[in-house]
Order: C-alpha cells, then sequence, then structure tokens
C-alpha cells in the first residue's frame, strides 16, 4: 500500500457553522490515503483541532472522531445562547431557518443588547458557556509532542496583532481565547509564556482565520487544505440591516485569510517566472473545501445560536464537499494547487 499523503488544514473560524469542519475532518479522517500533518485553528477551527489532536493521541482514526462527536454534542447542548429553539428547524430549509431565527424577537432582543451591553456589566454572575466545554480536554494530549502539529491563533488586544500558540502553550486559555467574541465575551487574560506579561486576548479571527504560515516549515508538507465556512462570495449587495452587519462579519473573518493567500500567489509567480530562486522560498499548495451556495442561506445568526437542526445540516454538508474534493483533486495533493490563486486576485 501506497504511503499515505500528508497534508495541512487550515480551520476557519465561525461559530456554529463550525460544525461544517467537523464533517470535513470526519471524511478525512476516513481516508487512510491521507495524514495529517499539522493544523492551524481559529475559534470553532481551533476547538476542532484540539479535538482531532487529543482523539489521534489517545485512540488514532477512531479516537479522533468519537472526539468531534463529544465536541459537537456538547456544543448544540449550550442552552444559554439558544435563544429560539422553538422554531421548528426539521420542517424548514436551512436558509428559511436562519431568516426566522435572525427575525425572531428573542434573537433581535440579544442582538441589540449585545450592542449596548459591555459584557463587565455582569460583574460576579459573568460566565463563559464555552468554558465548561473546553476545560473538559485532555491537554497532556492535546499539547503532546506526537501526532498533527497545532496552532491555535488569537488576536493581542493590546498591540492587535495575531498570537499563534503551539505546542505546550496551549491551554484552556488559549482555546477560550481563540473564541472570544468581545461584544459576547469578556477578552481573557493571562499570562503569555512568550512574554511572560499578563495580555488579554481576543478572537483569533480578525487577524488570522486561520494563519497559514505557521506551516510553512519545512518539515511540513507543501499542501494546504483550508476549510472555508465563511463565503467568499455573495452576488447580492446586503440592503436590510441584518444582512449588511452579516456581510461585514463575513468580510472581516475572511480579510486575514485573503491577505496571506495574496502573498501566496505572489511568491508562486516569482518562483514561477525565475525572479525568486527555487529553494529560497517554499512552494505552497493551496486547496480549499467549501460549501458557499449553503453558507449563503445563512448568517450571523445560526453562527451565534447551536442549534441542533443546523449543526447536523452543516456536518453532512461538510461530509459531502469533502467527499466531492477528494473525489476531484486527490491527485493534486502533493503536486499542486486546486485552488487558482492568480484568478482568485484577478
Amino acid at each position: 500500500m501506497a504511503e499515505p499523503k500528508r497534508i495541512n488544514l487550515g480551520l476557519q473560524g465561525g461559530g456554529a457553522h463550525g460544525a461544517f469542519t467537523w464533517g470535513v475532518l470526519q471524511r478525512i479522517l476516513e481516508d487512510d490515503r491521507l495524514e495529517i500533518a499539522a493544523m492551524s485553528g481559529t475559534s470553532a477551527g481551533a476547538l476542532n483541532g484540539a479535538a482531532v489532536k487529543s482523539g489521534l493521541i489517545e485512540n488514532g482514526r477512531e479516537g479522533a472522531m468519537a472526539q468531534l462527536d463529544w465536541l459537537w454534542s456538547q456544543m448544540s447542548g449550550i442552552n444559554d445562547m439558544r435563544l429560539a429553539t422553538w422554531i421548528g428547524g426539521p420542517f424548514m430549509s436551512p436558509g428559511s431557518f436562519s431568516r426566522a431565527l435572525e427575525s425572531s424577537a428573542p434573537f433581535s432582543f440579544a442582538d441589540t443588547y449585545s450592542r449596548m451591553v459591555s459584557p463587565y456589566a455582569y460583574g460576579p454572575f459573568y460566565q463563559n458557556p464555552l468554558q465548561r466545554i473546553v476545560r473538559q480536554f485532555d491537554f497532556d494530549e492535546v499539547c503532546a509532542q506526537a501526532g498533527p502539529d497545532l496552532f491555535i491563533s488569537a488576536t493581542n488586544v493590546r498591540t492587535g496583532k495575531i498570537r499563534v500558540f503551539s505546542g505546550d502553550e496551549i491551554s484552556t486559555e488559549v482555546l477560550l481565547a481563540s473564541a472570544c467574541l468581545p461584544e459576547i465575551f469578556q477578552a481573557v487574560e493571562f499570562e503569555d509564556p512568550a512574554t511572560g506579561e499578563v495580555e488579554a486576548f481576543w478572537d483569533g479571527g480578525y487577524t488570522g482565520n486561520p494563519a497559514l504560515f505557521p506551516m510553512f516549515e519545512g518539515h511540513l508538507p507543501s499542501d494546504i487544505v483550508v476549510v472555508n465556512i465563511n463565503p467568499l462570495v455573495r452576488d447580492a449587495v446586503p440592503k436590510a440591516p441584518q444582512e449588511i452587519q452579516n456581510r461585514i462579519n463575513e468580510i472581516s473573518c475572511n480579510s486575514s485569510l485573503l491577505r496571506e493567500l495574496r502573498a501566496i500567489s505572489f511568491v508562486q509567480r516569482l518562483l514561477s517566472d525565475g525572479t525568486l530562486e527555487q529553494g529560497r522560498m517554499k512552494r505552497v499548495h493551496i486547496h480549499m473545501i467549501a460549501d458557499d451556495p449553503l453558507m449563503n442561506e445563512l448568517s450571523v445568526a445560526t453562527k451565534l445560536v447551536p442549534t441542533a437542526y443546523i449543526i447536523a445540516t452543516l456536518k453532512q454538508a461538510g461530509y459531502t464537499a469533502a467527499d466531492a474534493f477528494l473525489a476531484a483533486h486527490f491527485d493534486q495533493i502533493g503536486q499542486g494547487s486546486s485552488v487558482d490563486l492568480e484568478a482568485m486576485f484577478n
């Protein structure tokens, strides 16, 4: 049997839409032709990456899939953000469900409230609902030297710069920081192992969603598969207030990724035309797994409210998208990019 092809995974953040990545990861883990060499994750992508890493250490591919199942069973049970569970999801299309949720009185109230009231106003009553889940990870496994490299991104509030954590730097606080939306959660403060200073961190999606540059290291393969859960393109111009806010959220979540992809495209052109000597920079192969038509039906409301119906729909969509990607592009892994970066930026 041929050696498995080694790939790196870039796992985007996007709240409950990270269930799409769950489906993608399950399909990849089922395929023994592939080996995950590294993962770079942000927010929900960070949680998915931690689940895969700990599961692989504990019980190989089966362990990783079991950890993902556990994680998303926990995510669908977060009840203090389930503002509209009365909506009959299975009897509606995902788009209809999203619109109903977005226009519901509970969600509208919570959305307005979050823009007017600081999370610091709760005082001793403040609680991060993700903390209960994240604390249950086995960090000896998450931080282990064995298994794939794991990189977790967060945004330093003071400097506005990305901070990528890896190895034994990863902790409960790091995962919470990577998923810290500042309108909802208080900044996560802890001593940064790199500086010894106490720093405050927000969601990594503002500065790296996900960060690709940690996976340029020489010991890692050239292929990076980005699992994109924030649609790059929406053809319709948003006009309603909710639509405008949703598109702003998507553009913000994609901006750092697009900057890195543009830089990769530039370096590839320099290598191809001989301007840059071969070997001076790593030639990176970019692939992407996404379902923009489905994500165009959804909105920030379904990101923030983890309902079981949408999570199940997204998982199946992710599995299907990964299966289609492998059927169409498996042979390109190790040979070149399946994403035309030059066309993307022209």
